[in-house]
């Protein structure tokens, strides 16, 4: 029976090593395994970066282009914008332009000065209003 218990203790030493042994084994594996996670989570992270960088740059592209575009000289008309910044509406609303009629304002390029005598009598926001409305149809000279 002494070499039976004596089996029997050292069975159990060995047990309990193997089991020290695989829980170190599994903390390792739980640490590689949130490396990994930690390495997979970095690399995901800059090709996003990657990826809004050059949408950045695409966009200070388009607007690089976009400020070419408006940065035309001061005396340009609508017609001498480039297509997509061109106005829609080319002709005046109807009141603006009756307005323009009775102070002798008529179809055309329309002098500032007069444009202004004209305007007095309006509100602020209608004056730039109607300067705006002008403006967009190339009339303002």
């Amino acid at each position: 029976m002494e070499i039976h218990a004596d089996l029997v203790g050292r069975l159990e030493l060995a047990a309990s090593l193997l089991e020290r042994t695989l829980a170190s084994v599994e903390e390792r594996q739980r640490f590689l395994s949130g490396e990994v996670e930690r390495i997979s989570a970095t690399v995901e992270t800059s090709r996003r970066e990657e990826e809004l960088v050059s949408q950045l740059a695409e966009v200070k592209r388009e607007l690089s282009e976009a400020r070419a575009a408006v940065s035309i000289e001061a005396g340009a008309t609508a017609a001498e914008l480039p297509k997509s910044l061109q106005p829609l509406r080319r002709t005046l609303p109807s009141a603006t332009a009756e307005m323009l009629a009775k102070h002798g304002i008529g179809e055309g390029v329309v002098d500032v000065r007069a444009l202004d005598a004209a305007l007095v009598g309006l509100s602020l926001e209608q004056r730039i209003a109607v300067k705006s409305q002008l403006r967009r149809v190339g009339a303002v000279g």
